[in-house]
């Protein structure tokens, strides 16, 4: 088993549909298992600050999901109203069009006004992986790294790629060193967040963090 699997693990519902309720079962999951963190949407982030108090489990909340098409200025007001809410980690995704588009300063200034809003907190910037090549995977991972970015993040989960290591290998090739990597998108089982770990994986994004937990325990490896 992954030594201290349970910190690796943001404890995820971004589901449109999720309810208080889900909201409140998500965070006493959390607890009990001690995750990193609980990743909701942004009008969940105060009721989970709440939920978590007394606890080291953080708040992470989305910036311009899952599209990334928002203009920068939303992208701003979303993270500071997350901030004041209470959240301590800020997942933005990127604006994937213009990345395809080779607008590669427009990227870049977009995250740094997103890392700029978070004041000083974890930001994670979500790259898509799943709609791009090599090649931009790894230009989309140096502008998040030199743009301030603490992680860079493989994909939203909205739509049907799954994390791989491939890219997580690109990834590592491409950002400064200090700089984590986060893999998300169908991770459902032990096996492939052990193997997404070893790749250099330091967070998973993953709605299945008890079942793996669960898996982990009756695990020999």
């Amino acid at each position: 088993m992954i030594e201290n699997l349970n910190k690796y693990i943001d404890h995820t519902l971004l589901k449109p549909f999720a309810t208080d309720s889900d909201i409140k079962k998500l965070c006493e999951d959390a607890k009990k298992y001690d995750f990193a963190s609980v990743c909701v949407n942004p009008c969940y982030v105060a009721l989970a600050r709440k939920l978590l108090e007394g606890t080291d489990v953080k708040v992470c909340t989305v910036i311009g999901f899952p599209l990334g098409a928002n203009k920068t200025e939303i992208k701003v007001a979303e993270t500071e109203c997350a901030y004041y809410d209470g959240c301590d980690e800020f997942d933005m995704v990127i604006n994937v069009g213009r990345l395809k588009s080779r607008d590669y300063a427009y990227v870049k200034r977009d995250i740094e006004a997103v890392v700029r809003a978070a004041r000083g907190k974890t930001v994670k910037v979500i790259i898509e992986t799943f709609y791009l090549t090599p090649e931009e995977i790894g230009v989309a991972s140096k502008l998040a790294s030199d743009a301030g970015a603490h992680y860079v993040k493989t994909c939203t989960g909205f739509n049907d790629s799954i994390a791989k290591t491939e890219d997580i290998e690109i990834m590592a090739k491409n950002i400064s060193p200090g700089v984590k990597i986060k893999a998300s998108s169908g991770i459902r089982k032990y096996e492939q967040a052990k193997a997404l770990i070893e790749a250099g994986a330091e967070r998973l994004g993953t709605s299945s963090g008890v079942k793996i937990m669960e898996e982990a325990g009756g695990s020999e490896n």
